[in-house]
């Protein structure tokens, strides 16, 4: 409609700062009712098998460090996006792309001065768990780089990381992860990680 009202006006020379008040007014009305109703209309439903197509996570978690098991803490926040091409894939169908903080202190939990702070991309392979849809399972291989701070100087070392978690599905769009993770930073020893946190996807 606002389209052939500009064609109409700029056809005889005019432009729509020339268009009467009521005639601009009811030419915006008409464009925001239609797309109100436009994204008010339900998307098709997919099939359950196809999965979602996009996750946003933030996880919490403790650090077991080797040797000592000293607890640190552990937070995780990132993206992911299932390809359904990559369904019958043995190692992934969702590529995730996430941001870690881990306390590197050699006390205290929660923050220190020393930080780990980890970009990883990874990916994640979704697999049901017989007899239930409540619950699904996942693996998740990641690598990327971390970076140290609180020193004089910042320490780059690589990062590899290999879980695996379990899905409770609150409802289609909302669940939580519950995981174990094995982790590798070059020169440091090697730590677990238990993380509970909440999914919103769509």
């Amino acid at each position: 409609m606002m389209s052939a009202i500009c064609q109409s006006n700029a056809a005889d020379g005019s432009n729509v700062d020339d268009m009467p008040t009521p005639t601009r007014f009811a030419g915006f009305a008409l464009l925001a009712a239609t797309i109100a109703f436009g994204q008010s209309q339900p998307a098709p439903s997919e099939p359950a098998s196809s999965g979602t197509s996009n996750d946003l996570f933030v996880m919490f978690g403790s650090d077991l460090v080797r040797p000592g098991l000293l607890p640190k803490a552990n937070y995780n926040i990132g993206l992911g996006h299932t390809f359904k091409f990559l369904s019958k894939d043995p190692i992934g169908d969702e590529i995730t792309f996430a941001y870690t903080y881990e306390n590197a202190g050699s006390h205290g939990f929660l923050h220190t001065d020393f930080g780990s702070h980890t970009e990883a991309l990874g990916l994640m392979k979704n697999f049901a768990i017989p007899r239930t849809k409540r619950v699904t399972g996942y693996t998740w291989i990641q690598g990327g780089i971390t970076s140290i701070t609180g020193n004089a100087f910042v320490q780059n070392r690589f990062y590899d990381g290999e879980a695996l978690g379990a899905i409770v599905h609150l409802n289609d769009r909302n669940s939580i992860w519950i995981q174990e993770t094995f982790n590798k930073i070059v020169t440091i020893p090697w730590y677990t990680t238990a993380s509970i946190g909440y999914t919103r996807s769509w």
